[in-house]
């Protein structure tokens, strides 16, 4: 709890991956892809419940060994390709709801994104709450690098074509390009209200919280898992 608002965070971990099978409970440096998520959120100070959603028995076991709760089983309309975040969220918060606990404030952290600081959460949530007279959600947000939407290219009639054709002829390198980001899964966070009237966490007065170059990875293949897996054994190695 920070300034008197209780905070959930929700975990969705669902059973089926067709990217990369099983990978919310593969074993990515000495732990199940999940646990990272769940112990980052544990080790918040403000965070006052941690949930996984998921369908499946293995992965709420998963989640309960490592200190999350997992009190249900999601039903199979959220457990699609096309199944919503938000439900996803708001049938948690519902779950809670009927136990007569209610949170200020929803957080989404996804468990395809484990590349997060130790103070990440607090200082996301931090930022959030001390902003909340002019903000009503926050997106962690990475600076896009190579792809940028001004470099890349589609495809029309069988050619080359820019995907955004620059009002400028004169900018050349990509160091002059404009600064894009690019939101990654470290953490999503609204004000309960907020979210269950807008339905997503890009509202009108949405905060950017910047992760660093590092953190610029979610994990959608096993080239991803191999990336993140490279990139957590640097950093440990650093410490």
């Amino acid at each position: 709890m920070y300034k008197n608002k209780r905070i959930l965070v929700v975990i969705p971990a669902r059973g089926g991956s067709k990217g990369l099978p099983g990978k919310n409970i593969k074993m990515l440096m000495g732990k199940p892809l999940l646990a990272w998520s769940v112990e980052q959120a544990l080790a918040s100070r403000y965070i006052d419940k941690v949930v996984v959603s998921t369908d499946s028995e293995m992965i709420a076991s998963v989640a309960k060994r490592y200190g999350a709760e997992a009190p249900f089983l999601r039903p199979k309309k959220l457990a699609s390709d096309g199944a919503s975040s938000i439900d996803v969220i708001f049938h948690a918060a519902d779950y809670y709801g009927k136990q007569n606990e209610f949170f200020d404030y929803l957080a989404l952290l996804e468990p395809t994104s484990p590349l997060r600081k130790t103070d990440d959460m607090d200082n996301a949530l931090k930022l959030l709450i001390d902003n909340s007279g002019s903000a009503d959600s926050l997106v962690s947000v990475g600076e896009i690098q190579l792809e940028s939407p001004y470099i890349a290219k589609s495809i029309i009639d069988g050619y080359v074509s820019p995907l955004i054709k620059m009002k400028s002829k004169n900018i050349f390198q990509r160091q002059q390009l404009p600064k894009t980001y690019f939101p990654y899964g470290v953490i999503y966070a609204s004000k309960a209200g907020a979210l269950e009237k807008k339905r997503t966490f890009y509202q009108k007065k949405t905060m950017p919280y910047f992760i660093e170059r590092w953190q610029n990875y979610e994990i959608d293949d096993v080239y991803d898992f191999l990336c993140v897996g490279a990139v957590l054994k640097e950093r440990m190695g650093k410490k």
